[in-house]
């Protein structure tokens, strides 16, 4: 018995635990669905949710897609310089979902669950784009499992509401760069974690000014210590 609910756990044959929850680190029910989401304790993964705004969801947003992806790039890059600060970062996942439970959720997956548990501690006292941050230890594991395979087909007919992960991706150029100065500063500076200081100047990657354009950078998207 005790193998079969170990085979089982987190699966849609666990009657007690939430396999959304498991396979996703988000339920569409939250804290009304009949099953159990117990947080993990420890993990290589982080949830950020609700960060990334879409402007495409606006219905008065006039932004060709060429302005959408120089935007998107520019909060990607954003994200990926700050959480390397913590550790290795390995995955970094942006959800373009509409859904509630997963509208803006950010999972950045590290080598270790230290690396992890020290980006919660520290982005639990920041402030992004104007608002809080809430970051927490997620389930998540493999994002194959996670990601709506029809979607990635350009197959799947429940949109943005759909209830696995609809990834809206950083260009390909940009995502080689960063894993490429990411490698050579832990090449350099193996030692060294910055710990995601209050020092850290948006536009800059790595003492080098950013290239993106004015438009695609807005000075509000700034990182903040809470009070």
């Amino acid at each position: 018995m005790a193998s079969h609910l170990a085979n089982i756990f987190g699966t849609e044959q666990d009657r007690v635990n939430c396999s959304f929850y498991y396979k996703i680190g988000a339920c569409r029910h939250g804290d009304r669905c009949s099953r159990k989401h117990i947080k993990p304790p420890f993990s290589q993964t982080i949830l950020l949710p609700n960060v990334y705004h879409n402007p495409a969801h606006d219905p008065g947003c006039k932004m060709n897609e060429a302005e959408l992806q120089q935007g998107f790039d520019a909060i990607y890059e954003d994200l990926y310089i700050e959480l390397c600060k913590f550790g290795h970062l390995l995955e970094l996942h942006v959800c373009d979902n509409v859904g509630d439970h997963l509208i803006g959720n950010v999972y950045a997956r590290y080598e270790w669950e230290a690396e992890a548990q020290a980006a919660v501690d520290n982005l639990n006292t920041r402030w992004y784009a104007g608002r809080p941050l809430y970051a927490e230890l997620s389930p998540v594991t493999d994002f194959r499992e996670a990601c709506c395979r029809q979607n990635e087909n350009g197959e799947c007919n429940r949109g943005g509401f759909c209830n696995f992960m609809h990834l809206r991706l950083a260009s390909k150029e940009l995502v080689s760069s960063l894993r490429a100065s990411q490698r050579l500063e832990r090449r350099l500076n193996p030692a060294a974690q910055e710990g995601g200081g209050g020092g850290w100047e948006p536009g800059k990657r790595n003492g080098r000014e950013r290239s993106a354009s004015p438009k695609a950078r807005k000075p509000e998207r700034d990182w903040e210590r809470r009070a």
